[in-house]
């Protein structure tokens, strides 16, 4: 699949859903198959790179969760200032 997107905010926030369907299925699979070494070493490995994508995304853009709110270098609250994606904050 070739997908273009308009910007790298785009591109970001789509790899955050594909990071965070990964680690959702692999949270699933653990539930039933607690003792499988190789599948925690893979839901340890996309869990820290959806959690450093929302980082980076939060850091650029805006916080997409209330975790990834970063009030000590303001002195306003912010977070719901800016628009959600779903609301064209992307554009």
């Amino acid at each position: 699949m070739n997908t273009q997107f308009a910007t790298e905010q785009e591109k970001l926030l789509h790899d955050i859903g594909v990071l965070g369907l990964v680690v959702i299925e692999l949270s699933l699979y653990l539930d039933t198959h607690p003792t499988d070494q190789n599948a925690l070493k893979y839901f340890n490995h996309y869990n820290r790179l959806a959690n450093q994508a929302r980082q980076e995304y939060s850091s650029k853009y805006t916080p997409l969760t209330i975790s990834c709110a970063d009030v000590s270098a303001c002195e306003d609250w912010k977070w719901a200032l800016a628009p959600m994606p779903w609301e064209g904050g992307c554009n």
